[in-house]
């Protein structure tokens, strides 16, 4: 995809600091880390988003997290958890329109990325919720 900064990477033509590959997935540093070891990992292949990426693919990214993970786990940085994000849509705070997943180690409760919720338009009513989905 023209202009696309994760296919320059895939593609060779923009540097980055390559920690993990696998046949359909590419792993490496955040080049704006939230935290010491923050990867990012991206599909080989342009996908848009989350939903519109083959299972295959996915899976195969959802297994290169694990093994970035287990390399940041088993080096000298010793965090004490992680967070696996992804985000669609600008709305959501997709930056960059490739699907990519972010591999976040945790240092401390209240520092890197930290999650808050705002409950706002909430429908208390599963049941109706449930039914909206489900009749989809």
């Amino acid at each position: 995809m023209a202009n696309c900064v994760f296919c320059g990477i895939v593609e060779k033509k923009i540097p980055a600091r390559i920690v993990a590959k696998n046949e359909h997935a590419l792993a490496f540093l955040d080049i704006s880390p939230i935290s010491d070891g923050h990867t990012v990992v991206i599909s080989k292949q342009h996908y848009l988003n989350f939903s519109s990426t083959p299972d295959e693919v996915l899976a195969s990214m959802a297994s290169l997290c694990k093994v970035v993970a287990n390399k940041i786990n088993n080096s000298k940085l010793k965090p004490w958890g992680f967070n696996y994000l992804s985000n669609e849509g600008n709305v959501a705070g997709q930056a960059v329109m490739h699907i990519h997943m972010h591999v976040i180690p945790k240092y401390g409760r209240n520092e890197g990325f930290v999650f808050t919720t705002k409950n706002h338009n909430v429908n208390k009513n599963l049941d109706k919720v449930y039914e909206i989905i489900m009749n989809a």
